[in-house]
């Protein structure tokens, strides 16, 4: 008898299959940590927490299940506070380990490591697998998945990354999401350097593709076998969601619903704009925008409710679920 696969989320381990509806990219706090500490008159802790905890119950009063929370090391992570906020939402939040850099790594790894001054052993791989394996710093709450990106190209320090996000796949069997730039197509060339590490590409998510309405690109993708992140609903001014939904209901309607992901990439805050910038800019880019107006806007569009679970539910399941990607 098979047992059931459990995941580790902030409030412990769950069952794979108790994950119910998931956003597969959802951030609750993103920060710049050290410019936060230094401008003490920006953050009121309390508040930020009770902000957060407000509009992470509208979200599961949606009936949003699970976040995937891909904040890592570049963009201010604090499970501890995390974990405070989860306190007083019914809502599993599934922490990632990873490092989020567009060009250099942190000067941390810069001398030791491979090919570096004075050389040795992948600190970086080392460190993911601990909070992979035993727990982020001395909080107990294990990630379950990795996390690295790339934009505009493959620097020395995104591929390092990179390979250091792979090896600690293949050691521990997490699954990876990768930020990329529709745009510029880097999905194909994170793809390109996972497989060189030996990954298997039903392991990823190729992070915000959605930014894209070009089908050949994401054609591409998921014929070398990842899922494709359609998640950042929400972000007009980097693509209408006129055209996201159109996008998503055109691979639907191919077939293809079983190789997305939906999410929005929101935060409950993050410290990138000024106060009320956000808002102006991307009124829609909150995480209950998906259930308030982009899946009616789907089913408008021809998606079926089994294609929606699909993407919302089955997914989900079988990306943390390594015998059935």
């Amino acid at each position: 008898m098979t047992s059931t696969p459990l995941i580790q989320t902030v409030r412990g381990p769950v069952a794979v299959s108790d994950l119910g509806s998931v956003l597969m990219h959802e951030h609750v706090f993103v920060l710049s940590e050290e410019l936060r500490q230094s401008l003490p008159e920006t953050w009121d802790e309390q508040e930020r927490i009770s902000d957060a905890v407000t509009r992470l119950k509208a979200l599961a009063a949606t009936g949003v299940t699970t976040i995937v929370d891909p904040t890592v090391i570049g963009l201010g992570r604090n499970v501890a506070r995390v974990a405070q906020v989860n306190e007083h939402v019914d809502l599993n939040i599934i922490a990632a380990t990873g490092l989020y850099t567009l060009a250099d790594i942190p000067d941390f790894f810069r001398y030791h490591g491979p090919g570096t001054l004075l050389g040795g052993a992948e600190g970086m791989t080392e460190l993911f697998v601990r909070e992979l394996t035993q727990g982020i710093a001395d909080t107990g709450i294990r990630a379950a998945f990795l996390k690295c990106a790339i934009e505009d190209g493959l620097t020395p320090g995104v591929e390092r990354v990179m390979r250091a996000v792979a090896q600690a796949h293949l050691r521990t069997g997490a699954p990876i999401t990768v930020h990329t730039s529709a745009i510029a197509r880097t999905g194909l060339v994170a793809q390109d350097v996972l497989r060189s590490e030996g990954v298997d590409l039903g392991a990823v998510v190729i992070g915000h593709s959605g930014d894209t309405a070009d089908l050949d690109y994401l054609h591409r993708l998921i014929d070398n076998g990842s899922y494709v992140g359609m998640d950042r609903f929400g972000l007009d001014i980097l693509l209408p969601t006129d055209q996201r939904v159109a996008t998503v209901a055109a691979l639907a309607h191919e077939g293809l619903a079983e190789r997305m992901v939906l999410s929005h990439d929101a935060s409950c805050h993050i410290d990138w704009f000024p106060p009320g910038v956000r808002e102006q800019i991307a009124p829609d880019w909150h995480h209950t925008h998906l259930h308030d107006k982009v899946l009616p806007a789907l089913r408008r569009a021809g998606v079926t409710e089994a294609q929606l679970t699909t993407m919302l539910v089955d997914n989900p399941r079988r990306y943390f679920s390594p015998s059935r990607r």
